[in-house]
């Protein structure tokens, strides 16, 4: 693949070029999760059971499954004493009462990015503040830090959300965000905040994930000079649905696909310039047949690569799989 460190615009009509981003697909807690359930089966040998999604992509879970993972919805669908995960977007400390109850063996595959969060909001309610979420009142990752703060904890997601709010101490407020948000959205919505508190504590650096921000960022210097953008990822992606959010509000018309398959022709009428991207929980694998079926089924000629960030984050296998590991 061409390496392309200078964007010039728009290609002339005669030459259509896919622009793929950089950096896009699996982020270290992404990677993380998904190769604990590997090994997990490697070494222990199915069925492992993951509560939920480990990650929101369909075709990641569909592989697991093939090896012998079993995903569940609620901890009582998997057996007593079974093995279980816990996925990359954390769980409440009820979800934990519950496994230890059933006398669960939990693999805890939680992004430390997100223990990071829960962290923050065990510390601010042991220090008495009210506290305000920011991000998707139904997303696994607010779902499961909801059971660490006070009931009737508002969520919000959105400025006049912040305007309905009613805090008891204005003095003694903090927020938390969820880590998959589009970065200019959270900031209108801290921004409001700090308006209306503006004594509001905030986590000593934010919330969002390096990874979220990255691919952002990237998308926004290159959206504006595409006819098109494709984000590969999964419909329950939020990070996938934030940077189609973020293609559109830097002009380009964008789409989300799961794969191949959801490509629709009448997209790519008069597209020249094509960007492509993936969510964080999107496999490569993924990224690579869009490109394919681009080329040859809708005749872009030539692939270039966008993008200067470097990642070089990996994150520790929980601990109990490198504990079965066997040692060299």
């Amino acid at each position: 693949m061409d390496r392309y460190p200078v964007f010039p615009g728009r290609c002339p009509l005669s030459a259509k070029r896919i622009v793929i981003l950089k950096p896009r697909g699996f982020c270290a807690g992404v990677v993380r999760a998904v190769e604990a359930v590997e090994r997990a089966l490697d070494t222990f040998g199915p069925p492992i059971y993951v509560l939920k999604e480990i990650v929101h992509n369909r075709t990641v879970i569909r592989s697991l499954e093939e090896r012998g993972a079993i995903f569940v919805r609620n901890l009582a669908e998997a057996p007593t004493g079974a093995r279980v995960f816990f996925s990359a977007h954390g769980v409440s400390p009820q979800m934990w009462e519950q496994a230890r109850e059933r006398g669960l063996q939990v693999i805890d595959a939680t992004c430390p990015l997100v223990s990071k969060v829960h962290f923050e909001a065990q510390d601010y309610t042991r220090r008495g503040y009210s506290i305000v979420i920011i991000g998707h009142h139904e997303h696994d990752e607010i779902v499961g830090l909801l059971g660490e703060v006070p009931a009737g904890t508002p969520v919000v997601e959105n400025v006049q959300q912040v305007d309905e709010l009613r805090i008891p101490d204005p003095n003694k407020v903090a927020y938390l965000t969820q880590t998959t948000l589009s970065l200019d959205e959270a900031a209108a919505i801290i921004q409001r905040l700090r308006e209306r508190f503006p004594n509001i504590s905030a986590p000593k650096a934010q919330d969002i994930c390096y990874a979220t921000q990255n691919r952002q960022t990237a998308l926004k210097l290159v959206a504006p000079k595409v006819d098109l953008v494709l984000v590969v990822g999964s419909e329950n992606s939020s990070n996938s649905l934030r940077l189609v959010e973020v293609a559109q509000n830097a002009g380009a018309p964008a789409y989300r696909i799961d794969g191949v398959a959801e490509i629709d022709s009448r997209w790519l009428t008069d597209v020249h310039t094509l960007g492509l991207t993936a969510g964080a929980s999107a496999p490569e694998s993924l990224v690579q047949q869009v490109v394919q079926v681009l080329r040859t089924r809708f005749g872009f000629e030539s692939v270039e690569e966008a993008g200067d960030i470097i990642e070089n984050v990996r994150f520790v296998l929980p601990e109990e799989v490198l504990r079965a590991q066997p040692t060299v």
